[in-house]
């Protein structure tokens, strides 16, 4: 009896072990014992339905309304057949965004209480721009400058070739592709375009225009005026509600990302190292990169820390300025494409 016992006992381990791994170790299945074997044959769960997950609206106490994956059960609205197909893939491109090292950006619903008072959308191309609270938002006071036929035809930091007589403008800080009103403070005059390059590098100014946009905001004869940067949202579609349709827009995360700090440039490559080698003594991760200018100059430039968020890079900043280097400046590091 006690033989028959322990063949029994064997038998039944078997049974177990053959189970696929997947099965003995994923929680929800019938018949997986943990304190004895077990002969019931694994169940695996039954599975929803295969239909397309879009983007539904559940409103909470936030300001804003976040979105979840729903099935297509879902009461949205959708102006074209276009949007539609890309809403699909929502999901799909922001989780997906992280796994290539790109800035994150979430679809939120944009109640009509909740957008910046006195504003209006933006139409680019057919497409609508809102510009976004404070909360969600990025608003700068500054310089800004224009570059023109030195750098036509060259390529900016997007990968795009430069020309000098389209509306797009380059920013330290922003991420790329993001579109951007830009007031000019002096006539109130603006314009609205995208980020496409960095820079300028120079500290006290926040942006460079393009030739065509400076002209928008004449401000070609002066060079240098203040102005007033907005970043905008981008509408990708709209859920009805009680009272009418609410745009559904993409809002990047302009606070994180990669930020370093530059504390100089030089044409002469021993100062540079100089200047790196003093500043590794109360600075972890400095680094010395070359660049090339729009007159074929090479230059050296110093750049210490790699900061994860805005706000570590500004306080990074403040750090250097008060260790008198006046010039530094934060700037985003481009993430691999």
């Amino acid at each position: 009896m006690e033989v028959s016992l322990k063949t029994e006992q064997r038998r039944s381990h078997s049974a177990v072990s053959s189970v696929r791994p997947w099965m003995r170790r994923a929680e929800g299945y019938r018949g997986i014992c943990n304190l004895k074997p077990c002969l019931e044959v694994p169940v695996k769960p039954r599975r929803p339905p295969s239909l397309p997950l879009i983007c539904e609206v559940f409103p909470n106490h936030s300001s804003f309304s976040v979105l979840r994956e729903t099935s297509m059960a879902s009461a949205i609205h959708f102006k074209n057949l276009n949007r539609y197909l890309w809403l699909l893939f929502v999901p799909i491109l922001v989780f997906g965004a992280c796994a290539r090292h790109v800035p994150p950006s979430r679809i939120l619903s944009l109640p009509e209480t909740e957008r910046v008072k006195g504003s209006k959308p933006y139409v680019v191309n057919g497409v609508r721009y809102y510009p976004l609270p404070d909360a969600y938002g990025f608003v700068q006071y500054g310089k800004a400058s224009w570059y023109g036929k030195k750098f036509h035809g060259r390529p900016t930091s997007s990968g795009q070739i430069y020309n000098m007589y389209r509306k797009t403008a380059a920013h330290k800080l922003l991420p790329l592709d993001t579109m951007v009103k830009v007031t000019n403070l002096t006539n109130q005059k603006t314009v609205i375009l995208p980020i496409n390059d960095r820079g300028p590098f120079v500290k006290g100014r926040i942006i460079d225009l393009s030739y065509g946009a400076a002209k928008d905001l004449d401000m070609i004869g002066p060079g240098v005026v203040d102005v007033k940067v907005e970043a905008l949202a981008r509408e990708v579609g709209s859920v009805k509600g009680r009272d009418g349709f609410t745009p559904l827009i993409e809002v990047q995360d302009f606070r994180h990302g990669q930020f370093t700090i530059q504390v100089g440039a030089f044409e002469n490559q021993q100062n540079a190292l100089k200047l790196a080698e003093r500043l590794r003594g109360s600075i972890d991760q400095v680094s010395v990169t070359v660049f090339e200018d729009e007159n074929g100059k090479i230059f050296h430039r110093v750049q210490v820390s790699r900061c994860e968020t805005l706000d570590q890079a500004e306080a990074m900043e403040k750090k250097l300025e008060a260790m008198g280097y006046a010039d530094a400046f934060k700037v985003r590091m481009e993430d691999p494409r």
